[in-house]
């Protein structure tokens, strides 16, 4: 969706925008670069018939992707590359620590901003880099450090990023 002009929970809606997952976000954009030729996996070298038909057809079923190799077998790139297929811009309330979505937000700081401003609660455009963040893997990460912390309260009361 193109934010120009989009500042409010108000416009947002009237807009006729609706959220999508991830899921939904990277199979959709997959087919539209399917369609229009667009290179998906650039620099990727190697994998044309086997690695690459594997993740575009998981990204299509929907399904979960873990990348498992030894080193060097383009694990990492293939992940950074995957999210030129996020949608470019989301909308999130501006001023929530957790870049809530306006139409469902999930934290209080959120909810009441919303309460509070109603139609007018101001809307930021947050682009895909923004929401791609990596974490090194050594001995002492957890499964929830790689997955993502399951309380989001949690986190933001945390400040984690």
């Amino acid at each position: 969706m193109n934010p120009e002009g989009i500042k409010t929970l108000g416009q947002l809606k009237k807009s006729g925008y609706t959220a999508r997952s991830v899921r939904e976000e990277l199979r959709s954009n997959l087919i539209d670069k399917l369609k229009s030729g667009d290179p998906i996996f650039q620099g990727v070298k190697g994998y044309e018939t086997t690695v690459i038909p594997a993740v575009e057809r998981a990204i299509l079923a929907g399904h979960s992707i873990l990348f498992l190799g030894l080193r060097g077998q383009a694990k990492t790139r293939m992940a950074r590359l995957m999210t030129d297929l996020l949608d470019e811009f989301v909308p999130v309330v501006d001023g929530a620590e957790l870049n809530d979505d306006p139409l469902d937000p999930i934290s209080d700081q959120a909810r009441a901003i919303i309460a509070e401003h109603g139609d007018a609660t101001p809307v930021r455009w947050m682009s895909r880099t923004e929401r791609y963040s990596e974490k090194l893997a050594t001995p002492d990460v957890s499964i929830s450090d790689l997955i993502g912390d399951v309380d989001p309260i949690k986190a933001a009361n945390l400040r984690l990023s």
